[in-house]
């Protein structure tokens, strides 16, 4: 059985790029544009992790996350945030993220924090 990952970028080439990467090495992979449909996306698909850009329209990735963390249902999937922001690592771990990946990624670095989180 794969595993399941939601990506939210608001970047539609980041999602697309990204969702290749994951699905060669073998993910199930949900990507998700709009921020505000994350917290029902992830209730309805049941992900083993989320990937999730720090800075985007309607709901930034540290209010997403930090909405996760107060779900009972679902405030323990392993959050990883993406960001290029130069604060971005204290306002992701701030908000609860369990891990962070500076943008640009290296694609290595991607597979192995992703696979560190749910393998």
């Amino acid at each position: 059985m794969s595993h399941k990952i939601i990506i939210c970028d608001d970047e539609q080439e980041i999602l697309d790029i990204t969702q290749m990467i994951l699905e060669d090495e073998g993910f199930e992979v949900i990507p998700v544009i709009d921020s505000t449909r994350v917290e029902q996306i992830i209730q309805e698909e049941k992900p083993d992790l989320l990937l999730i850009d720090l800075w985007m329209p309607g709901l930034s990735g540290n209010q997403v996350v930090a909405a996760l963390r107060l779900n009972a249902h679902i405030q323990d999937i392993p959050v990883i945030v993406i960001s290029a922001s130069r604060d971005g690592k204290q306002i992701a771990f701030a908000s609860g993220a369990d891990d962070f990946l500076e943008k640009p990624y290296d694609i290595d670095a991607l597979i192995e924090v992703v696979k560190k989180r749910i393998t």
